[in-house]
């Protein structure tokens, strides 16, 4: 290996791997025969190919923030980095007593799907009939993200969904600092088993949980960020486009990214 990135590349995954803390290199930028065209680059020119007349005018967000967090360590005693499966984190989460939502609960939303899912979409927390019923997104917000994967061409039972938080906040109120971070190693195991293509975060509390930023929603759309190497699109929680349609818009452009991204 003699190329300075990759040696760098090589020795802080070695780091990280020792208990270091993790450290983000930006991507070296694509080189010119394939840089922001979507096509094959000319053999005899080295120059991207014309686009096909069937390809969109647009090309993809820019690249945004990259979020890498540390896995579990290996020596600690926590269950919930080995959790072997999505109903082994279930059954912790059903248990779970970490922060102050399990003392009104009635029923913890570990949430739900596949286990090959190709996206998996993440909001923010559970409502009323959420805590009612164990499911995620069952509610209004849930008929509306039901008729929005629909309109990508998904199904729902195609579809991994859940929430940073895996309980009710009192009120549907924003979740607490101490509460995500009592909670959102549930997500993190999630997430490293499903191994998704995308992760469509919906709301500001799940975009800021996954990419380990106080930037706002709007700041954060109209880019590809990642988590764990993983795509994610920010996007309006359902929830909110019931109380202004207006930004029904905005959300379908970015699932139209998200549906872009899988293969």
């Amino acid at each position: 290996m003699s190329n300075g990135r990759d040696l760098a590349r090589e020795f802080l995954e070695q780091q990280r791997q020792l208990g270091g803390d993790a450290v983000i290199l930006p991507d070296a930028p694509p080189p010119p025969a394939v840089r922001q065209t979507g096509g094959q680059a000319d053999a005899t020119t080295n120059r991207p190919a014309a686009r096909p007349p069937d390809r969109p005018a647009t090309d993809l967000p820019p690249t945004g923030i990259s979020y890498d967090p540390p896995g579990g360590d290996l020596f600690s005693n926590d269950p919930v980095p080995q959790a072997p499966s999505l109903d082994a984190i279930a059954q912790l989460v059903a248990a779970c007593t970490k922060c102050r939502l399990c003392e009104a609960r009635r029923h913890t939303v570990p949430g739900e799907g596949p286990r090959d899912a190709r996206l998996v979409v993440v909001g923010e927390g559970p409502g009323r009939v959420e805590d009612e019923t164990g499911r995620p997104f069952v509610g209004q917000a849930g008929e509306l993200l039901t008729k929005i994967l629909a309109a990508i061409e998904l199904s729902r039972d195609q579809v991994f969904i859940c929430n940073v938080v895996k309980c009710r906040p009192p009120e549907n109120r924003v979740p607490q600092y101490d509460e995500i971070a009592a909670c959102v190693p549930y997500l993190f195991r999630q997430i490293d088993l499903l191994k998704p293509q995308v992760i469509l975060a919906m709301g500001g509390t799940a975009a800021q949980t996954l990419l380990n930023t106080k930037q706002s929603l709007g700041a954060l759309r109209n880019q590809i960020h990642r988590f764990r190497g993983i795509p994610v699109i920010v996007t309006y929680h359902p929830a909110a486009l019931l109380r202004n349609p207006n930004w029904k818009k905005p959300t379908w452009d970015d699932v139209r990214i998200a549906r872009r991204l899988i293969a």
